[in-house]
């Protein structure tokens, strides 16, 4: 009895002799690396064109859009500076995101995660009395502990009820924005004391100045957070650790295959709910640098399509973490450009719009290119089974 390869049918005569490799053969990979390129060119003109479309409907111009997208994230030192802020929590959540999923653990609450680390580093930093430096360490490690300790409650469901993490992520997030609404909404807790304007906008007591991430250089000036030194150290680790480390060696087989993972004794459950926990703990930290080294105070809304961002670009990553850095920057340059679209005339709600065709554009190619692939693989293996016949 021969096996058929690939076709999982089986024959009683003499297996066919193939020229060359049918099922494993497209073309050459030259060819192969053209299509792709070309198909990426294409969406990517794609997703241009239909922005264009829309920013002519609501009486603006392209080009003016496009300048003002240039000049608003990278055009000056300052702006520039502020970009560079903005990739720093996209950079971390997005990391995070990528080492859940590669565990197969597809965590989608990234911002509850971020919102929680932010209001557990913010009860840190204004309740905490001591030396500036201390406290800004403890409230960072604060952000990141509240961060593992929101994705745990997830990471435990799944473990111990096999409760869906898609579903619990999602419905976390929002048990952590009422939290933080109520903490700022009490002077009990994070309320501001001074605030006395009746309707005023709930939110916490600004951080001392001696609580906040270094910022060497202020705008109009070229100047960036500390957060992206700090951002950038982990991501080089993480990806040290991701290729080289047996903890990466297991993260990938726990995710490919749990069942053949564990017949080669790899602790699946802890390997994939300690990828997820630790995605919740880089959110978590995302919150506090974002707390400590841009806005200074926690209110409603403080996620800002943060964890949202970082989840989009961990999508157009697609498991490779030399991606996140430039793919990260690229969503801080269109947060901090849309910014200035109003300045054309043009609503600041389009820059979200062309991130997310961007990101269409990005996922499209790839996915397209293995459906093909696999189509072509049954394909040839109808052809092998009808030989075989």
């Amino acid at each position: 009895m021969t096996t058929l390869a690939g076709a999982g049918l089986r024959s009683d005569g003499p297996s066919p002799q193939l020229t060359g490799t049918e099922l494993d053969a497209p073309g050459s990979r030259y060819t192969e690396t053209v299509r792709m390129v070309g198909l990426y060119v294409l969406c990517i003109a794609v997703a241009l064109g239909i922005t264009a479309l829309l920013v002519l409907a609501v009486g603006g111009t392209p080009g003016s859009v496009i300048d003002a997208l240039f000049r608003g994230s990278v055009g000056s030192p300052g702006a520039l500076g502020r970009t560079l802020d903005d990739t720093v929590p996209v950079l971390l959540v997005a990391l995070g995101t990528l080492i859940a999923v590669r565990a197969g653990m597809f965590n989608i609450g990234q911002t509850g995660q971020l919102v929680f680390g932010g209001f557990c580093a913010a009860l840190v930093a204004l309740k905490v009395h001591g030396p500036g430096p201390l406290v800004l360490i403890l409230a960072l490690v604060a952000g990141t502990l509240g961060g593992a300790a929101w994705a745990g409650i997830a990471a435990g469901l799944y473990t111990w009820r096999k409760v869906n993490v898609v579903i619990s992520t999602l419905l976390l997030t929002y048990v952590a924005t009422q939290i933080v609404d109520y903490a700022v909404s009490s002077q009990a807790v994070l309320e501001e004391p001074s605030k006395s304007q009746i309707g005023s906008l709930a939110q916490s007591a600004p951080l001392p100045a001696n609580v906040r991430l270094p910022h060497p250089g202020n705008f109009p000036g070229f100047g960036f957070s500390l957060g992206l030194v700090i951002a950038l150290a982990i991501l080089a680790v993480a990806m040290l650790l991701l290729a080289r480390s047996r903890w990466g060696i297991h993260l990938r087989m726990s995710g490919a295959n749990p069942v053949a993972a564990r017949r080669f004794g790899v602790r699946v459950a802890m390997v994939a709910g300690g990828a997820l926990i630790l995605s919740g703990a880089l959110a978590g930290l995302a919150g506090g640098a974002m707390l400590t080294g841009q806005v200074y105070r926690i209110q409603g809304g403080f996620a800002n399509t943060f964890g949202n961002d970082g989840l989009l670009a961990a999508l157009v990553c697609r498991d490779r973490p030399g991606w996140l850095l430039p793919v990260a920057f690229v969503f801080g340059m269109i947060r901090t450009g849309g910014n200035y679209f109003l300045a054309t005339g043009v609503p600041n709600y389009l820059a979200q719009v062309l991130q997310g065709l961007l990101v269409l554009a990005a996922i499209f190619p790839p996915v397209y290119m293995e459906r093909r692939e696999w189509a072509r693989r049954l394909k040839a293996a109808k052809v092998l089974a009808l030989r075989a016949a």
